[in-house]
């Protein structure tokens, strides 16, 4: 299995936190701020440089006004598209 943080799977998840943080019109320095992080941990985490684990997550669901329960059902329905795809496409 390949390292996590390269999988389809977390950069579906990650591509959702980053479009999460625009729609919200917050950069990466005012999501920081938010949840009391430097910059460079944002940009760790939309680069796929450093894994967000669930408490993380939480906290920048929170910092970025998500209700995270929504958040996880539409990353499931979305993973589960994209995982019909990549099996077809096998």
């Amino acid at each position: 299995m390949p390292y996590s943080l390269y999988t389809r799977e977390y950069q579906l998840f990650v591509q959702m936190l980053v479009q999460a943080r625009k729609a919200a019109a917050l950069s990466q320095v005012e999501l920081a701020q938010r949840l009391g992080k430097p910059q460079s941990f944002v940009s760790k985490c939309e680069n796929c440089e450093r894994r967000v684990d669930m408490a993380e997550f939480l906290a920048i669901a929170q910092a970025l006004g998500l209700d995270a329960p929504a958040f996880v059902q539409r990353y499931q329905a979305d993973r589960a598209a994209l995982m019909s795809v990549v099996a077809v496409a096998a």
